[in-house]
């Protein structure tokens, strides 16, 4: 089995892996370039993210900067905007429904390292050449999502459709639909209602 495959899998591999390597180094590389871009140049920031993600990069507004482990790994609906600085640690699968907002400063982490030192420390080969083991889990954001500034949301969660995370918010489990969450941990507040409209809204 390739690191690769073994990676998606959530199963322990190792990314000192020559075609991981490479994998990241292209993110890295597009990543430069859409960070270097003019700010009026729509069509070649649509044309660097539909590269860089794996799916749905052509209807993506992103500020740069951004900040990628792998990029193929994260797919997007339609209509996602992603404010200034966001990082995605796409080691599993991301995925980011329609219409979904990320503030500023917004981290995608899907990275999991052992917990015990023993297993977590750096290794040598008998060439000198060092390596570690690592594990993932996936995120899935789904449609109409906000999460605010400063959110961070750890592997293995899923937040559900319509739900707004509060600013500096570390997300480490599952959030159900339809609520305002916010904290460290992040917890559910309440449920978004219709008294939550504003009243001086007008298509």
């Amino acid at each position: 089995m390739r690191e690769f495959d073994k990676m998606i899998a959530g199963k322990l591999y190792d990314p000192s892996d020559s075609e991981l390597m490479a994998m990241r180094m292209r993110a890295r590389r597009l990543a430069a370039a859409y960070n270097s871009t003019d700010c009026e140049d729509e069509g070649g920031r649509r044309k660097i993210l539909s590269e860089l993600f794996g799916a749905g990069g052509e209807s993506a507004a992103v500020e740069p900067p951004i900040n990628f482990d792998y990029g193929c790994n994260t797919k997007v609906g339609k209509n996602f905007f992603a404010n200034f600085n966001t990082v995605i640690l796409d080691v599993a699968p991301v995925t980011i429904g329609d219409n979904v907002m990320f503030g500023p400063n917004v981290t995608i982490a899907t990275p999991v390292h052992p917990l015990l030192a023993e297993q977590r420390r750096v290794r040598l080969r008998q060439d000198g050449t060092p390596y570690d083991y690592e594990y993932a889990k996936p995120i899935v954001i789904e449609d109409d999502v906000w999460l605010a500034s400063g959110v961070t949301v750890t592997g293995g969660v899923t937040i559900g459709a319509g739900s707004v995370i509060g600013a500096g918010s570390v997300v480490t489990r599952d959030i159900p639909a339809g609520v305002i969450a916010a904290g460290v941990p992040c917890r559910v507040i309440r449920l978004l209602t219709p008294e939550d409209a504003l009243d001086d809204f007008s298509e």
